[in-house]
């Protein structure tokens, strides 16, 4: 799967893109077959995402999940049904072994971007990791992160950036970024729905500004990352996590349509 599937190629890029989190035993695999057929027509590298459990909840009463076994059976499912990679993010040593078992890809949540014994983890199971860049940690440190996946023997390691801290209830995205972080010899993907998150809002429900999600995207693509992240779902109102910053999947396709051709004239 890596590095094939991910080419650094200037005139492609890769798609990370699903839900946050598996729902149910439903919807996740109505998503990944919109996904992965419409990234087969249009000739893009597509690997499924989705949280098997949400660690990272501002309120106790936060939909975390459907059990960890269940959801992460689905995710190894999604990845046979329709012969793509699937990604899911670990908080811990131990959840990276167990997660290594179903997925192509261990992702490092933003906020434990820092944390060695979950890096050497991931890492060890020769998994590939995508290291998500803190909100709080600049695009040169994060070198130090893929020094200790490397460390392990593991060379497939990929970066993503996912806003800085602009405040406590806002972040902003700093397009220099993306060729620092490329130079650490690693992948470098833009989270286009994350980055526009509203944090720690007074209600415990993460806001967010999705109508620029365009603009970042296309910012990302002109800059010349080599991969784009986003979360998507049928209806983000009924959504059970981060409903207020994803993508409307019907709008999918146009987007994609639109950073193909942004990529194409580089």
């Amino acid at each position: 799967m890596y590095p094939a599937l991910l080419s650094t190629d200037s005139k492609c890029f890769f798609l990370i893109a699903g839900p946050c989190v598996i729902e149910d035993e439903v919807m996740p695999f109505r998503i990944a077959e919109h996904i992965a057929t419409l990234c087969q027509k249009m000739a893009i590298p597509y690997i499924f995402k989705a949280s098997y459990r949400k660690a990272n909840r501002s309120r106790g009463d936060s939909f975390t999940g459907i059990g960890d076994e269940k959801g992460l059976t689905i995710l190894s499912q999604i990845a046979n049904d329709y012969h793509i990679p699937v990604l899911t993010d670990v908080h811990s040593a131990e959840e990276a072994l167990i997660a290594a078992k179903y997925v192509d890809v261990l992702q490092i949540p933003a906020f434990l971007c820092r944390q060695t014994d979950l890096l050497e983890a991931a890492g060890q199971t020769g998994k590939c990791v995508n290291i998500k860049k803190g909100q709080f940690v600049s695009a040169q440190s994060m070198g130090f992160a893929v020094d200790k996946v490397r460390h392990t023997g593991n060379n497939n390691v990929m970066l993503t950036e996912r806003g800085s801290f602009f405040g406590y209830q806002d972040l902003v995205v700093d397009f220099r970024s993306i060729p620092v972080m490329q130079q650490f010899a690693t992948p470098v993907i833009m989270d286009a729905t994350h980055s526009l998150q509203q944090p720690n809002q007074g209600a415990g429900v993460t806001g967010g500004h999705p109508e620029m999600i365009e603009t970042i995207a296309k910012a990302a693509i002109a800059v010349g990352v080599d991969g784009l992240f986003l979360e998507t779902h049928p209806n983000p109102q009924t959504a059970k996590s981060d409903g207020a910053n994803m993508l409307e999947l019907n709008l999918l396709e146009d987007l994609l349509t639109k950073l193909i051709r942004i990529r194409e004239s580089l």
